[in-house]
Order: structure tokens, then C-alpha cells, then sequence
């Protein structure tokens, strides 16, 4: 069983965690949104604080605004969110789910599916870290490049 789109693209980087909203770890797994909710509530137990916390209002608000939560795949997450006339409240606020909090949601869903996609989503974060790994080694080589090259030039106008 393959994902409906790239995994890599539902990883979102907030509070400096990749996470993965509720609304698209939902869709991964063929689940409602409704029915994952519920059984993270039922198994809270099994979702300590670095496994899943729920966005605050101003979190959803950067992200709607960073485009992060319109597009495709984002309708659950939109109609989840119910902003009060005030404006200034949401009624709902979706759940971020870091990678072991999603491992965890598909074993506490319990079904073919969602253990099945499990796997994904784990290759999924472990993809997005070695990127990140390897993004900071090029970094590195460029800083010493940059400082190899700064060296020379320091030496050529002594020439």
C-alpha cells in the first residue's frame, strides 16, 4: 500500500519539530479526522507532550497564512476549524503529531491500514532527517570554502 501523495510534503516544521497535522496523519491512514481525535483522547496515556500538542491560535493562524493549511488534502483540516464571530477564537485547533506520536496513532487506531502506513510515515521522517543532516555537511564545506577562499584573497592583496 502506497501513500495518496508524498508523505515529505504533510511534514510540517512547528516549534521546531517536524510534526504532521491531524487532519493529513487522518487522510494517511483512512481514517476520519473525527475517529483519530477520539482515540488519542481515549489513549491520552500513550501521547506525552513531545508526542502530539495541539496548535494554538496563533500557530494556525501563521500557517494559514504561510498557505501551510489551504490545497489540496487541507478540507478536513478547514473544516475543522470553526473561528467564532469574534474572530478572535477557534473552536477547534487541529493536533500535531511528531514522528512517534504518529507510530503511536496508528497503533492505538488499530487498524490494516493505518499500521500498514505507519511504515511510511516513519520513512517519511527519517528522509526528512537525513535531508537535514546532509544539508548541514554542504553548510559546513561552504563555510570552509568561503573561509579558504577569504584566506587567499587576504593573501593575494599582500601580494
Amino acid at each position: 500500500m502506497k501513500p495518496k501523495k508524498p508523505i515529505e510534503t504533510l511534514i510540517l516544521n512547528i516549534r521546531n519539530q517536524k510534526v504532521i497535522l491531524a487532519p493529513d496523519l487522518a487522510d494517511v491512514y483512512g481514517v476520519e479526522t473525527r475517529a483519530l481525535n477520539q482515540a488519542v483522547k481515549r489513549n491520552a496515556e500513550r501521547f506525552p507532550k513531545d508526542f502530539i500538542f495541539q496548535l494554538t491560535a496563533g500557530e494556525f493562524s501563521a500557517l494559514k497564512d504561510a498557505g501551510a493549511v489551504s490545497g489540496d488534502g487541507r478540507a478536513a483540516l478547514r473544516s475543522q476549524i470553526v473561528i467564532l464571530e469574534s474572530g478572535r477564537h477557534a473552536k477547534y485547533l487541529p493536533f500535531a503529531f511528531t514522528e512517534h506520536g504518529a507510530i503511536m496513532a496508528a497503533t492505538v487506531l488499530n487498524s490494516p491500514e493505518a499500521v500498514a502506513m505507519s511504515v511510511f510515515v516513519v520513512r517519511a521522517f527519517m528522509q526528512m532527517r537525513e535531508q537535514l543532516a546532509a544539508n548541514a555537511a554542504i553548510l559546513k564545506r561552504l563555510a570552509e570554502i568561503d573561509k579558504t577562499l577569504l584566506e587567499h584573497d587576504s593573501a593575494l592583496r599582500v601580494i
